[in-house]
């Protein structure tokens, strides 16, 4: 079996070669190590072996391997947020993949301001309409970014999708495509003040042609830390 730090350099040698073949710089590609239902001893093994930034899916479970603190770690909160998540949330992570409803980004602005916080997030879209899957609609993006321009402590700088499942990761390139497309469209217009910079999208079986399509941060859990264990 291989151990984590072996596949996180398998990981980041496929993240260089997609990134080459796509004429970018890996540099320009953030890795973030989904750490969901692993201990906080895997997470200190990724550490260890150089990995800086972590996902996790759910505030509790989030709250209870990453308490206390540890030290150099950059935490992402991947999943959807609960509004009455957005307390701890803004007090734990410092980024948030998923910001898809009004009054959940208005609650966790202000906790971040109680807490004299600056927080960075991105607006997650639902590019296939799947009722199971949270995010907003397309239509709907740039006025819901100009709502969020408003807060002060939430510093939006980027998209998020998830698309359906396929086999064929390359049905997926299509999804990641659309995302590019959003933010260049929506950079050309007003947005109060915001710049689009990220886009979050890949994951273990179709990172490399989420690269291909200009992905900024890569959201990977099976292929550093293995197939996931049952929930206890």
């Amino acid at each position: 079996m291989s151990s984590i730090a072996d596949n996180l350099k398998e990981v980041r040698s496929g993240i260089r070669l997609a990134a080459e073949d796509a004429g970018r710089d890996p540099d320009e590609i953030i890795l973030v190590a989904v750490s969901k239902v692993f201990s906080r001893s895997a997470v200190e093994e990724a550490l260890a072996a150089g990995q800086r930034v972590f996902g996790e899916n759910r505030v509790q479970e989030a709250e209870e391997k990453y308490t206390p603190p540890i030290p150099g770690v950059e935490l992402h909160m991947v999943g959807h947020l609960q509004s009455n998540k957005a307390k701890t949330a803004a007090g734990l992570f410092d980024r948030i993949h998923s910001i898809d409803s009004l009054k959940t980004a208005r609650r966790l602005d202000r906790h971040l301001a109680e807490a004299g916080r600056i927080m960075k997030a991105l607006v997650q879209i639902n590019l296939g309409h799947e009722p199971q899957k949270s995010g907003i609609d397309e239509e709907e993006t740039a006025s819901f970014i100009r709502a969020l321009a408003g807060l002060p402590n939430l510093e939006v700088d980027g998209l998020m999708v998830l698309p359906p499942f396929f086999d064929d990761p390359d049905r997926a390139r299509p999804y990641f495509r659309k995302l590019r497309e959003m933010r260049e469209s929506l950079n050309d217009r007003d947005l109060g003040g915001v710049v689009l910079r990220h886009l979050s999208m890949g994951m273990t079986a179709d990172y490399r042609e989420a690269i291909a399509e200009g992905a900024t941060m890569i959201r990977i859990g099976t292929a550093i830390f293995g197939v996931r264990p049952h929930r206890v």
